[in-house]
């Protein structure tokens, strides 16, 4: 139970930063993203502060614990190149972005707003998810 109150504050605490960002805004993303018209650095600050609050916050917390904080152990990537099944999927994921101005994260957050975008943006993200299972388990 304790576990579970501590993960609810966490994505409480990261859904609260994605809407004070702006990052829950797609009209905002989509502006960070049009570097030929009416670019807004303002996502590029917020990409900054985050990563270094996660480098102190590795380098202090994360680097000297023996095990993560509800489980066994630290679960490593073992693949240290990247293969085609990551830069596939890494393009659709911009592209996705790119094309929606939303990301899974605040996409989630969205949801409350009852949007039937974001909402139709869940459906198909859980559908292109599923597609992947398949995928993965016929090349398997």
């Amino acid at each position: 139970m304790k576990q579970q109150l501590i993960y609810s504050l966490l994505g409480f605490m990261f859904g609260t930063g994605l809407i004070i960002a702006g990052m829950t805004d797609p009209n905002k993303v989509i502006n960070f993203l049009d570097i030929t018209g009416h670019w807004d650095p303002s996502l590029a600050f917020v990409m900054i502060g985050a990563l270094m609050v996660f480098g102190l916050g590795y380098h202090f917390i994360v680097k000297r614990m023996i095990k993560p904080y509800g489980q066994e152990c630290f679960n490593l990537p073992t693949k240290t190149k990247p293969d085609v099944k990551l830069v596939i999927g890494s393009c659709l994921f911009g592209i996705g972005w790119g094309i929606a101005g939303i990301c899974p994260g605040p996409a989630m957050v969205n949801l409350t707003l009852f949007d039937a975008k974001i909402s139709g943006f869940i459906i198909m993200m859980l559908i292109g998810m599923k597609l992947t299972q398949l995928v993965n388990k016929r090349i398997s």
